[in-house]
């Protein structure tokens, strides 16, 4: 069985602060957050934040948590990453195949869900192997020198002893804040000790953004493995080339949300 990750109201708003959208107002939080969504619509007890122009996108929030709501500007939506140059698809293909293997190893040997790693990999250094951070951090996941040495990784740019030695670092960050997949990620971002002074996740723009951005990727991952969209007839050959440059596994997971916990099963 894999790790559950506890998300209290409070905390797993937090999550949701930085969404990359056009907001037309902003939630303001009692407990000093702030929510940018779309609108808003009361139902008894609760409020529902649209984050998006679309309906299926929203969080219930208690109301009585809400101390008021602001206008905003729309803020601009970041440019789309560019595709892969065509002659390099081969490359990233192979690459993408070994990833997976080196995903789902380390995922069996500490018992994390892979999807959770993809996600972190995918914010930490957006898989690329060679990534050095300002601070230092280096490879796939981002480990600090100091970090990696306490954790036996002797070559922190190799991805298969990065990426083993990060998930095993976010399996002991979830065993010492008891599966609370927010503060641990706070944590591999920020540092345990920054979780401990703030009691929680830092005031600081860097992890709130980062902590949403690991959340709203996971959560969109087991989305789309929930609600699968058909695959058109003939396109048989499409898919699997899909599935070869982003490989996902089904756990039988539920999205991480303000209004459901999910049962799933450092970086600079």
């Amino acid at each position: 069985m894999k790790l559950g990750y506890k998300f209290g109201i409070a905390t797993a708003l937090l999550a949701l602060a930085s969404l990359p959208a056009c907001a037309a107002e902003m939630a303001v939080l009692r407990n000093g957050f702030s929510i940018h969504d779309q609108r808003h619509e009361a139902r008894e007890n609760m409020t529902r934040l649209y984050l998006t122009v679309t309906p299926e996108s929203y969080v219930d929030v208690p109301t009585a948590d809400i101390a008021g709501f602001e206008e905003e500007e729309d803020r601009p939506l970041p440019p789309a990453s560019s595709p892969a140059p065509v002659s390099n698809l081969d490359a990233v293909v192979r690459a993408a195949s070994n990833l997976d293997a080196v995903v789902s190893a380390a995922s069996n040997r500490n018992n994390i869900n892979p999807d959770l790693i993809y996600s972190v990999i995918r914010a930490e250094s957006g898989f690329n192997p060679n990534a050095v951070s300002p601070k230092g951090a280096q490879g796939l996941m981002q480990l600090m020198p100091q970090t990696a040495a306490r954790l036996g990784v002797q070559n922190a740019m190799d991805p298969t002893a990065n990426v083993e030695g990060g998930t095993r670092y976010l399996r002991e960050l979830l065993a010492l804040y008891h599966n609370d997949l927010i503060k641990a990620l706070a944590a591999y971002n920020a540092g345990p000790e920054r979780v401990e002074q703030y009691h929680g996740v830092p005031p600081y723009r860097e992890t709130v953004d980062y902590v949403s951005r690991v959340i709203r990727d996971f959560n969109r991952t087991k989305v789309a493995q929930q609600y699968p969209q058909p695959d058109p007839a003939g396109n048989r050959g499409g898919e699997r080339n899909s599935k070869a440059t982003a490989p996902r596994h089904s756990k039988n997971v539920r999205p991480v949300a303000a209004r459901d916990a999910s049962s799933a099963g450092a970086g600079s």
